[in-house]
């Protein structure tokens, strides 16, 4: 009979199994990706479509060839390739540029601090998309099916030339 390893808890000395810890890690790993990526494809709709109030409560839209409006492309697509997990590590990584550009941009002239000069929002999404193009898609993403994709044929390719190289298969 296989043992299971078990997670203790130190203060309430609860014993959680560790495929619960796992399973739920992988669960809030997903929620967190796709989570951010709804949030923040919100704003870029504000800023290229106008909608959700757009860029000044009224619905309207940023130029698409000024900042604002190149801000705007970038999150509705980042939000979206967040969204499905397409590309996770770089798309992560263009996206907390963006937010630390836009803090440094908008936010430090107006206070040094983050509660101050309203940049908080700025930050935790760059701290967000810093630990996604750390640690990727995670589970149920486009990501993940295409390494697991990748994995599988570089293990059975070999395995089915090796095969065919033992087995040869019968001349008619």
């Amino acid at each position: 009979m296989a043992h299971q390893a078990i997670q203790v808890l130190p203060r309430e000395r609860i014993a959680i199994p560790s495929t619960v810890v796992s399973g739920a890690a992988e669960a809030v790993h997903v929620v967190l990706r796709a989570g951010a990526g709804v949030l923040f494809l919100q704003h870029g709709l504000q800023k290229t479509l106008g909608l959700l109030g757009g860029v000044d409560g009224t619905g309207a839209r940023a130029p698409l060839e000024s900042l604002l409006g190149a801000a705007g492309l970038i999150e509705t697509i980042g939000g979206l390739m967040l969204i499905i997990g397409l590309f996770t590590r770089p798309v992560a990584f263009i996206l907390a540029g963006e937010m630390v550009t836009a803090y440094a941009m908008v936010h430090v002239q107006l206070g040094p601090w983050p509660i101050q000069n309203g940049g908080e929002l700025a930050l935790l999404y760059a701290m967000i998309f810093l630990w996604l193009a750390a640690y990727g898609a995670g589970p149920l993403s486009v990501d993940h099916g295409m390494t697991r994709t990748i994995l599988l044929r570089e293990v059975e390719e070999p395995v089915i030339a090796e095969h065919v190289r033992l087995h040869p298969p019968m001349q008619a």
